[in-house]
């Protein structure tokens, strides 16, 4: 596992933003998955800008977003393909019918969730997917208690997530209680990922997932298990850690 510390929020992005120019750029025809949330934004403004200023081709990409609520059309202002569409693919020559993202308006949840994970597999598996991390440990929407092994599903939201969720949303009472998720067994099986945390917030959630046990309830921890897993944090997600990482090696913090 690759674990890096860097500065703030900013280094961040641009660390992000280098990585998944390189996987680009080493292959066009990638397959990617992607993020939403506060954290990856600046990762995508950066793309957007390697784009606009250093023709970064997203033409031949395909691309599978970790999930998306339930009852939330694809238009909706806090939808998570609204989202894509205005941080990201609206700004860049993605081809639209190699774009993926749950729809949680389908007839059949159940059925679109098996889809879903048809589609990954014909499209030869996801190459780099980028994760963030809720203060309660989840990625995606796999909740702590998620099976490590799980795929693509509906899922339950806890009230901490509800909550988290609720600043995005005028009224409160209108924060979706249900969404669609990869599951961990499916972020699992993509060749890397490129996990991002910034924040105190997040400083606990990092430090069970990178030093404590593998557990389900707090499904992050999975990545310790992954065979190439990529971390990127700023100095306030790595408050906690024992060990700080630089690179790929582990040293010591000065107060340890």
């Amino acid at each position: 596992m690759l674990v890096e510390v860097v500065d703030n929020y900013e280094s961040l992005s641009a660390r992000a933003a280098e990585v998944v120019i390189q996987q680009i750029r080493k292959k066009p025809d990638s397959t990617i998955g992607f993020a939403t949330g506060g954290t990856p934004k600046g990762l995508y403004d950066r793309l957007i800008q390697a784009h606009q200023e250093r023709g970064l081709d997203f033409s031949k990409l395909t691309t599978f977003n970790l999930d998306e609520y339930v009852g939330l059309p694809p238009e909706h202002e806090q939808s998570y393909a609204h989202y894509m569409w205005s941080n990201l693919f609206d700004h860049v020559n993605v081809t639209e019918s190699r774009v993926h993202i749950p729809h949680g308006m389908a007839d059949d949840i159940d059925e679109h969730c098996q889809w879903y994970e048809r589609r990954i597999q014909e499209a030869g598996g996801i190459d780099l997917q980028i994760l963030g991390i809720g203060a309660n440990g989840h990625i995606a929407f796999n909740e702590p208690g998620s099976s490590l092994g799980s795929r693509t599903r509906i899922k339950t939201l806890t009230s901490k997530t509800v909550e988290d969720n609720a600043r995005y949303f005028e009224d409160p009472d209108m924060v979706p209680e249900y969404a669609i998720t990869m599951g961990v067994g499916t972020i699992m099986e993509a060749e890397e990922v490129l996990l991002l945390a910034s924040g105190e917030r997040k400083s606990r959630a990092i430090k069970k997932t990178l030093e404590g046990p593998l557990t389900a309830m707090v499904p992050a921890s999975m990545v310790q298990m992954h065979r190439f897993a990529h971390v990127v944090l700023d100095e306030e997600a790595a408050s906690r850690l024992d060990y700080r990482h630089h690179h790929g090696i582990a040293e010591p913090k000065d107060d340890a």
